[in-house]
């Protein structure tokens, strides 16, 4: 199946609601399980999460690491709006985490480098998939710990319905035809293979987590 790209903000109010109300916790809290199984030694520091959307994986992250600094970006406002509003409901996290609104390349960040970078279902929402590799060497320190998951491209269009009604089909229609487009609109791992290599990131390694994502993970050059 050839990739059909995706608008690339869900700036929608009503999309912003039906994705941030979903139950996402079983893929959130596996991202969190990786991150802790591939970098065991990083428990403190800055980490930035590049398209954060509500917020969730931020504040699990935020939660599991009481000495990690936690700034998520994210392009959408609607978006933003809901992890703020989740961030009100843990005034604990309130001098830890941030929510910055902001489109990649030309970001304003708070900090030059961190020392981890993570992202969570970014990659395929990108008309230019290059944008965030280059996001995670510009905004990366020497050795910064890297995590990115996305949803990989199923092979045909059949399948990618299939995999909606196995996972989302009792969710808004909404959310339903979001899901659908991400998988249409996801890459293949070959195909971010060679987006790693084209910018000389073969320090990280893909691979397949689920029956529908992937993962790339490593250090960045020291």
């Amino acid at each position: 199946m050839q990739r059909i790209p995706e608008p690339e903000l869900m700036d929608e109010f009503e999309q912003a609601r039906a994705y941030a109300e979903a139950d996402f916790s079983e893929p959130n809290e596996r991202f969190v399980a990786l991150f802790a199984e591939k970098f065991p030694g990083l428990s403190a520091g800055s980490m930035l999460d590049l398209g954060c959307g509500p917020g969730d994986i931020a504040l699990r992250l935020a939660r599991r690491y009481p000495g990690l600094d936690v700034h998520g970006l994210d392009g959408s406002g609607p978006m933003l709006a809901f992890g703020q509003a989740r961030l009100r409901d843990e005034p604990d996290l309130a001098e830890r985490v941030r929510f910055l609104q902001g489109i990649l390349p030309g970001a304003k960040l708070p900090l030059d480098a961190y020392d981890a970078i993570v992202s969570n279902s970014l990659l395929h929402h990108l008309h230019d998939p290059m944008v965030l590799w280059h996001a995670v060497l510009d905004h990366g320190a020497p050795g910064a710990a890297v995590l990115v998951m996305d949803l990989f491209r199923p092979a045909s269009t059949a399948a990618a319905h299939g995999i909606v009604e196995a996972y989302a089909g009792g969710e808004p229609d909404v959310l339903k035809q979001d899901f659908y487009n991400s998988l249409c609109a996801a890459f293949t791992r070959d195909e971010v293979r060679e987006q790693l290599a084209a910018c000389g990131l073969e320090t990280l390694d893909i691979s397949v987590v689920s029956d529908r994502h992937m993962v790339v993970a490593g250090r960045l050059p020291a």
